[in-house]
């Protein structure tokens, strides 16, 4: 089974391209499982099932989405397996900019909305730096010279990656970014694979449920801004 990590922002686009990617497996007799990992709340199931695509959600509640990702991850490939699907996507749920669930051996895709600003792509962390491809979301309604900054601020950030434009409601580019799939390692197992980069470090009292704020109640991993008159 070919396994690909999907991660970006919310809304960027990730289950359109999902689902126009298998509208083009299929036509080439391969079958796409998608599981997604979210925060509180998904409609990715009942998107995914409707369009006859095996679909299991995750709801990671008050842990860190890809914390939860991560111990997840390797049962999730044991799902996709027991499904018998040919491609099976893992997806993030891009809350925030530090993600990192890439996995070494296995292709990752980054969805980037190109609404979201052209200085977007320096905001983004490991989950578009270590991608392997990109795929630009959204085009189609901003100009060829925007869709060229984009996607040169895209290639300046990660230089190594394949940049597609892919249109989530039309399907244009789909294609393509069915190609790079096809040509993506089997995988065999997760146990023992290795991350592409260190998940974000947080273990404080926020993160045990601390709700005051103040010094007296900021216990663990706390990082204090430089507020003097000098910080810049």
């Amino acid at each position: 089974m070919q396994l690909l990590t999907v991660a970006g922002p919310p809304s960027s686009g990730k289950t359109s391209i999902l689902l126009r990617l298998a509208c083009v497996l299929a036509r080439r007799g391969r079958s796409l499982g998608v599981v997604k990992f979210d925060c509180l709340a998904s409609r990715d199931r009942e998107i995914f099932t409707q369009a006859g695509i095996p679909c299991l959600t995750g709801l990671s509640g008050a842990l860190c989405p890809d914390h939860f990702f991560v111990c997840n991850a390797a049962d999730a490939f044991a799902w996709g397996q027991g499904r018998g699907v040919s491609v099976l996507a893992i997806e993030s749920a891009g809350l925030c900019n530090r993600c990192a669930p890439h996995i070494e051996g296995v292709l990752a895709l980054c969805v980037v909305d190109s609404l979201s600003g052209i200085d977007t792509p320096a905001k983004i962390g490991p989950m578009l730096r270590l991608a392997d491809v990109v795929a630009v979301t959204k085009g189609d309604v901003v100009s060829q010279a925007e869709r060229e900054v984009f996607a040169f601020r895209v290639r300046r950030a990660n230089p190594r990656a394949t940049v597609l434009f892919v249109n989530g409601l039309t399907g244009q580019g789909a294609e393509a970014l069915a190609h790079v799939v096809g040509a993506a390692p089997q995988t065999s197992g997760l146990d023992g694979a290795n991350l592409r980069f260190t998940m974000p470090a947080a273990v404080c009292s926020y993160c045990l449920g601390q709700r005051k704020i103040g010094l007296d109640h900021q216990m663990g991993n706390v990082r204090k801004m430089d507020f003097g008159e000098d910080a810049s």
